[in-house]
């Protein structure tokens, strides 16, 4: 009996530490869409495009960028409130 209680105790904090580190990824994933993207936003702003890469072209993907981590962040606020 005891040993099927520490097995269940250990499966079940198993699964918590991987629940764990998968939101931590998605934190640290929202965290460099995010950052990446206002980097891009700032540079396709601020900074003349001395290659072949456009204004434009960097303005979206840092907006698409900014928008994908702010959704991955709101997901991971609304996991831990539970």
């Amino acid at each position: 009996m005891k040993g099927e209680r520490n097995g269940d105790k250990n499966i079940a904090k198993m699964q918590n530490i991987k629940i764990m580190k998968e939101r931590i990824i998605q934190l640290i994933t929202a965290a460099v869409l995010s950052l990446g993207g206002l980097v891009l936003l700032f540079c396709g702003v601020y900074i003349e495009p001395l290659g072949q890469i456009h204004e434009t072209l960097l303005v979206a993907f840092g907006e698409t960028a900014t928008f994908a981590g702010a959704l991955f962040g709101i997901d991971y606020v609304y996991k831990n409130k539970k």
